[in-house]
């Protein structure tokens, strides 16, 4: 990251830097804040030939800003990413969180090829390319961030640490020095006018669901209630989920969040099952707003902008409307199967169906790549 000279060679820009060096807010995407200052003209009803035309020319600003606020996932300009470990309570679990930190930004920028200035790395030791995971720090990069983002962009919050609940639910993500709350974090992303995926991995995780949930948000915890406040096993299976082909269920060459959470879950799942420990964590993910979020295997009205949210860039030929809705309906086909599958007396009676689901969302993302 940047702390005030120039840009590292392999380096993020710092929380200190931001908006300072390296971004100016007048210059930036002119022709998309052009856009944005038409669409916010709407409401303007020329007389003359020439303002008809230029309010012609806002009606069709107005569809293509309606139609990046009903596809974010698809039209996403510009994608950026906060990744915090805060305060570790230790050296074991300090190099935990760092190891984890680093492969998940190494992911973000060597594969998924974000670039530097649009990736935040934040710690409980600052050196290199990281700064002080402090909660100055942390208001000073959504700050930035709330300048920076437009509608159409995607924002990616990580969280790895140590988290805790208290009365009525509240909860905080712990900092270097005082934490911030739950309902201040909602304050940090307030007016950010992208689709934002939220991950809480901490075991105080829970009540983040119902203060960050909201439109146009995706909001993962690690546990599904504010007593579960061990430590968390999320963290390492999320972080691989955009690194291991079996994460990419439809073999689509992306990793949607929905696959994302599905692989972390499993992954959290097998490891209690492998230590022969009672789970103490049951990952949930809300993406409907309305605060209550559901797991992978389980039934629920959740999912559906997850699966259309990805962290990398669609590859060309990825826009075609029939095939996309297409390969929607059969992957809600196929979450319905696994659902009846995990309750199912018979769980093999099903492969052969789930497995012809997935043969043919295959072949569906073969075709989409391959469109012209």
């Amino acid at each position: 990251m940047r702390s005030g000279g120039g840009p590292q060679a392999t380096g993020y820009y710092s929380a200190t830097g931001f908006g300072l060096q390296g971004y100016r807010p007048e210059s930036a995407r002119p022709e998309r804040r052009r856009l944005a200052s038409n669409f916010r003209a709407a409401g303007h009803r020329p007389t003359s030939k020439s303002g008809a035309r230029s309010l012609k020319a806002v009606s069709i600003c107005s569809v293509v800003g309606f139609l990046l606020l009903i596809s974010p996932g698809a039209l996403a300009a510009d994608r950026y990413a906060v990744v915090i470990t805060g305060a570790s309570a230790g050296q074991a679990y300090a190099e935990k969180y760092d190891k984890w930190r680093g492969a998940f930004l190494a992911t973000l920028t060597q594969k998924l090829n974000y670039p530097d200035d649009h990736v935040f790395a934040l710690a409980e030791s600052e050196g290199g390319n990281v700064v002080r995971a402090t909660r100055d720090n942390v208001r000073r990069v959504f700050a930035g961030l709330r300048s920076r983002l437009m509608t159409g962009d995607l924002l990616l919050v990580v969280l790895i640490g140590h988290g805790t609940t208290g009365e009525d639910d509240e909860a905080k993500f712990n900092l270097v020095g005082p934490d911030l709350r739950a309902a201040e974090w909602a304050d940090l992303l307030h007016m950010i006018p992208a689709t934002i995926v939220f991950v809480n991995t901490t075991g105080g995780s829970f009540p983040f669901l119902r203060r960050l949930s909201g439109p146009g948000r995706i909001v993962m915890t690690a546990t599904d209630s504010a007593a579960q406040q061990f430590e968390t096993v999320l963290p390492e299976f999320f972080v691989k989920a955009f690194d291991d082909p079996a994460a990419d269920e439809d073999k689509n060459g992306r990793v949607s969040m929905w696959e994302a959470f599905h692989y972390a879950s499993d992954g959290v799942h097998r490891w209690f099952e492998q230590h022969g420990q009672l789970s103490t964590e049951r990952p949930l993910l809300d993406d409907n707003g309305d605060g209550v979020g559901r797991e992978a295997q389980n039934p629920g009205s959740d999912g559906a902008l997850a699966r259309t949210v990805f962290l990398a860039p669609a590859p060309p030929g990825t826009g075609d409307p029939e095939l996309l809705r297409r390969r929607a309906a059969l992957e809600r086909q196929l979450d319905d199967l696994r659902t009846r599958k995990a309750s199912s007396p018979d769980p093999s009676q099903l492969d052969a169906d789930i497995e012809r689901l997935l043969v043919e969302i295959a072949r569906l993302s073969r075709q989409l790549r391959e469109k012209p």
